[in-house]
């Protein structure tokens, strides 16, 4: 069964003098509580903590898709990359994400075994935040220093 995106409305508050975005109104509620179930089933997360982990991971996938070439060196936390897992394991609703936000193209997940020690985890935080999404910064400090993701024009 195929899941549709909600497409991001034209008219999108000021991320510095607006309220921040909120995923909750791109993603469809069924397919937001689904994940909110799996982040429960795998780990040890209540609702509201999954809620927090799935968001975030969402708002720091839609940056990198809309930052997608800009090489930037995007990374996300430790706890941030568990959501992203759980989005882009959900493949057919990732492959959504990607046609509707990505311009059809995948945006890969190239994890590396060593952390980079460089400051990416917090200036990708701040560069959500600077995209106007609501951002939940208790869940970027676990890795301030240091990101798991190896980046590139294709990956994040």
């Amino acid at each position: 069964m195929a899941t549709v995106l909600e497409p991001q409305k034209a008219t999108t508050a000021d991320p510095v003098t607006g309220p921040p975005r909120d995923v909750r109104t791109m993603v469809p509620a069924g397919l937001f509580a689904k994940q909110v179930g799996l982040l429960m089933r795998d780990y040890p997360y209540d609702s509201v903590m999954a809620a927090r982990v799935l968001g975030q991971g969402y708002a720091y996938l839609l940056t990198a898709m809309a930052h997608r070439g800009e090489r930037l060196g995007l990374a996300p936390s430790r706890l941030v990359d568990i959501g992203v897992h759980t989005i882009i394991l959900d493949t057919v609703a990732y492959a959504e994400l990607c046609q509707q936000y990505n311009g059809g193209r995948f945006l890969h997940h190239v994890p590396k075994v060593e952390m980079k020690n460089d400051g990416s985890v917090l200036r990708t935080a701040q560069l959500v935040a600077a995209d106007g999404w609501d951002l939940d910064l208790p869940l970027w400090e676990d890795a301030a220093d240091c990101g798991p993701c190896h980046h590139g024009n294709d990956s994040h």
